[in-house]
This record gives C-alpha cells, structure tokens and sequence, in this order.
C-alpha cells in the first residue's frame, strides 16, 4: 500500500513546467500523453482502494454502534438487577458490559484511523485529479504553440523550455508561450498549497491504521480484550 501511495505522490507532485519543457525539448507530446495514461491508471487503482477503505470504515462504524448500543442496555440492566438484590446476575453482567465496552473502544479506535485513511485517500484522488485535468488542457495550449511555431519556422527542437519560446522575438509565439507559463505558475501554486501535508497526512493515516489493526488482531489471537495483560 504505501509504495502505490508514493507513486500517486509522485504524479501529484509532478512539476508541470519540467512535463511541458520535455515536450518541447522531443517536439512532442508524448511525454504529456503518458502521464495523462499513468495517471488515469492510478486514479481508477485509488478509486478501487478507497471504495475497499470506505467499506471497512462503515463496517467498523456498525460494529462500534452495535457494541455501544449493547453496552449501554447491559449497563442499563446491571441497574435493574442490582434494584432487585440479584447481585450475582449483576456480576455476570458487569463482566459481560467490561467486555462490551473494551469491544467498542476497539472497534471505534480502528474506525477512526480508518477514517484518516479513507480522508486522505480521498484527497489524493481530488488532487490527481486536478492535476490531470491541467496537464489535458495544457496539452491542447501545447499542441497549438508546437504548431505555430513549426507554421513559422522556429526550431522547436533547439529550444529547451517555454522561456525559450518566449525569447524567439516573434510577438504570436512569445505571447501563447507567456500565458502558458503563467498559467502553470498558478496552478503549480494552487497545487502546492493544497499538497503541502499531504505527504505527512497519508504516511500518518496508513502507518497508524495499518500497526493499530494488526495490534487489535494480535490481542484477539491471544484472547485479550483490550487492556496490558499483568503479571
């Protein structure tokens, strides 16, 4: 899981103006095409990850409302049943609403890491997705300036970026190359703010959740129901 993050992480964090200068710098637009290919694919995989993650949520959120509710009646019933002088079924209940409890506890700490996981998850699909939908539109401003510039005869292949594009003295080349550079300044911005702990967010969310389950699942195994174990 966390190797698939960090390639979702790497196509967020693609830097559009080096995409766009590799363009220019093969006179094509492949290089835009295969990360619009590779993103696709990795946004239908978080998709798929994130439905999975969504599903566990709601089921740990039912599991924790059942055992709640169970508690809460138990505890409910202990009361009754201490009214009426039977202390010895009030016992079995009281051992019987520990376990309840500590059952709900768990299930509610694995419900809200998985919560976490499932936000952050979430987040990267809405910034993959803007990423994705920048890179197809300014593929189309590419493809434009590319041929404008080929109509004219400015050597695509010699100039390396879009400063060099708008360097070539011709006022139609120069002016499309500006307003594409503004453009992916502004977005390269927006990006950033929106991505500046995304990073930190999913390693939190995934390492947590993930030593928090196999912790809960370890106890299980060994037949303890929440708290140490003592000597």
């Amino acid at each position: 899981m966390p190797s698939f993050f960090e390639k979702v992480r790497t196509l967020i964090n693609a830097n559009l103006h080096g995409i766009v200068d590799r363009a220019l710098e093969a006179n094509s637009l492949k290089v835009m095409d295969e990360y619009i290919r590779q993103a696709e694919q990795n946004l239908e995989a978080l998709e798929d990850s994130a439905a999975t993650v969504g599903g566990s949520v709601r089921t740990l959120k039912r599991k924790y409302e059942e055992f709640a509710a169970a508690a809460d009646k138990l505890d409910r019933d202990i009361d009754t049943l201490i009214m009426r002088g039977k202390d010895d079924l009030a016992a079995a209940a009281q051992a019987e609403l520990n376990t309840k409890q500590q059952l709900a506890q768990q299930y509610y700490e694995q419900w809200q890491e998985q919560q976490k996981q499932y936000d952050a998850m979430l987040k990267m699909r809405r910034q993959l997705e803007a990423k994705m939908t920048t890179i197809k539109q300014e593929r189309e401003h590419l493809r434009s300036l590319i041929e404008l510039a080929e109509a004219k005869k400015v050597t695509t292949k010699t100039i390396k970026s879009l400063d060099g594009l708008a360097k070539t003295g011709d006022a139609e080349i120069s002016s499309m190359a500006e307003k594409i550079r503004a453009r992916l300044d502004r977005e390269d911005a927006r990006l950033d703010m929106a991505t500046s702990r995304l990073t930190d967010e999913i390693d939190e969310a995934v390492g947590q959740s993930e030593i928090d389950l196999q912790l809960a699942e370890r106890k299980r195994r060994l037949g303890l129901a929440g708290g140490e174990s003592g000597e």
